[in-house]
């Protein structure tokens, strides 16, 4: 019996789409995406500092932008790989953890892609060890803060106890320096240079698909691919009156290397393993 393929959570219909189809619909998406993001931290700015009802409206800002980086890389991906990566893509843009990793790259510098992917897999461990020689077994700091702060919940720690958790928010705010995170920073200097126009997201695609990042690649191949985009974007006189040198800049320094290759589904850990690593922690501490 084939299941009714209507309703939401449909962008696996980005498989289906042609390229010059799929092109054009996310063209039309990407300044959609971009506004729910800016809607979500304009109105956790409006509460107080600090709050769980504001982490949670910057969480969801976070991930909403983080959701114009999934599709930009598929932008980016060259059109002969993109049939065995848009699957993997589509995933990626509905997992929470997922989008928070993606968000978090931004801000990293690895030497080249694998390392990136190294990077990637420490942050998608179910759980690890925390404390002085690993007393603790904790889940995925992310994914469990984005849970704890959201929800009321019954959680069960080594004691094997359950106990009721409240919502709580953790006192801080993702502003840095008073403005907004750099996943929306980066999208909104996507939208100044006229890279969510239908031209736009071509010229994107015309450029980056001229180099596959799989393994060696690097921040020069990145920054002469953007050098060139801008380029194209520029003498099709796509940017806007409000795009500015911090927009080029913020792209230039912080847009992460494309991500459409890497592996970012949680990693299941067994026990087993953890209470081995812990044990060696702990004879590793003792001299023994």
């Amino acid at each position: 019996m084939a299941d009714i393929p209507y309703g939401n959570r449909r962008a696996d219909i980005l498989t289906q789409l042609s390229q010059r189809e799929r092109l054009v619909f996310i063209a039309e998406g990407l300044p959609i995406v971009a506004a729910s993001a800016r809607s979500f931290w304009d109105a956790a700015q409006l509460l107080e500092q600090g709050s769980r009802e504001q982490n949670v409206l910057e969480g969801f800002a976070v991930e909403e932008a983080a959701k114009v980086l999934i599709l930009m890389d598929l932008v980016r991906c060259p059109s002969k790989h993109i049939a065995r990566r848009v699957k993997g893509i589509v995933k990626t843009f509905y997992d929470h953890l997922s989008r928070m990793i993606y968000a978090d790259a931004q801000g990293w510098r690895p030497v080249d892609v694998t390392q990136l992917q190294t990077y990637v897999d420490q942050e998608r461990q179910g759980h690890y060890l925390e404390g002085y020689v690993g007393e603790y077994i904790v889940p995925n700091w992310r994914l469990y803060s984005r849970e704890s702060t959201m929800y009321a919940d019954i959680e069960v720690h080594e004691d094997g106890k359950p106990q009721w958790s409240a919502p709580r928010g953790d006192g801080c705010s993702l502003q840095i320096f008073g403005g907004p995170p750099l996943p929306l920073l980066l999208t909104e200097a996507m939208a100044a240079l006229g890279m969510f126009t239908v031209k736009g997201v071509r010229i994107v695609h015309q450029t980056w698909q001229a180099l596959d990042f799989i393994d060696i690649q690097h921040f020069d191949d990145h920054r002469r691919l953007f050098r060139e985009m801008l380029d194209k974007l520029i003498a099709a006189k796509l940017p806007s009156d409000d795009a500015t040198d911090d927009h080029v800049w913020q792209l230039n320094s912080h847009w992460q290397l494309p991500m459409y290759n890497l592996q970012f589904g949680k990693i299941p850990v067994e026990l087993e393993v953890l209470e081995a690593e812990r044990d060696a922690a702990l004879w590793h501490e003792v001299g023994i």
